[in-house]
């Protein structure tokens, strides 16, 4: 009990400050115990409520704070006073822990989502090879065409001219660009196998 008889009494004796939380690291990097018990005395709640304000699940805060604690136990040795405040490294290590537990739940809850999400009706990628297939055998049949009727159809159902327009660019009558693009589309509708 502390000179008032009020809870614990400081580190130290009386009037003597209490080592720092640097020092009191380098002594549990050497497997101090009591030296961790200060530790943890300084940091369980810091820790804790900065878990908490990040997770904001006091279950989830508890074990977060368990495990920032327990590596402190573990790593102490790799604090760098250089670096920092051992607060802040302290604090440091549990802010990356909780962000971890908020994306790992996150990432869990969108696998979920995924899992439960109704499978589609038709399969993508088997739609998008029949289209390239489908794409292959017009040019295949676009190729076995004279040029005329190759290029008639080109311009009229490609690049969107009418059948007037399409006779002015090539330069030929209108009667014989509709001839063309007619024997022309029944070679390919013949070639593509598809039914009048």
């Amino acid at each position: 009990m502390n000179e008032a008889g009020i809870g614990p009494r400081p580190a130290g004796a009386v009037g003597v400050e209490p080592p720092d939380l640097a020092e009191l690291l380098g002594r549990v990097a050497r497997g101090d115990q009591e030296a961790f018990g200060d530790v943890y005395e300084r940091l369980s709640g810091p820790v804790y409520g900065l878990a908490l304000r990040i997770v904001r699940d006091p279950a989830q805060a508890e074990e977060i704070a368990q495990d920032v604690l327990v590596e402190l136990w573990r790593k102490a040795s790799h604090y760098r006073p250089e670096r920092g405040s051992a607060t802040s490294w302290a604090l440091t290590v549990a802010h990356r822990r909780a962000v971890d537990r908020v994306r790992s739940s996150q990432a869990d809850r969108d696998r979920e989502e995924r899992a439960a999400a109704p499978a589609p009706e038709y399969d993508e990628v088997a739609e998008e090879v029949g289209v390239r297939l489908e794409h292959q055998q017009v040019r295949r049949c676009m190729r076995g065409l004279t040029e005329t009727q190759r290029e008639s159809i080109r311009l009229a159902y490609y690049g969107g001219y009418t059948y007037r327009e399409v006779s002015e660019l090539l330069g030929v009558g209108l009667a014989a660009v509709k001839t063309r693009m007619r024997d022309g589309l029944i070679r390919l509708r013949d070639c593509l196998g598809v039914q009048p």
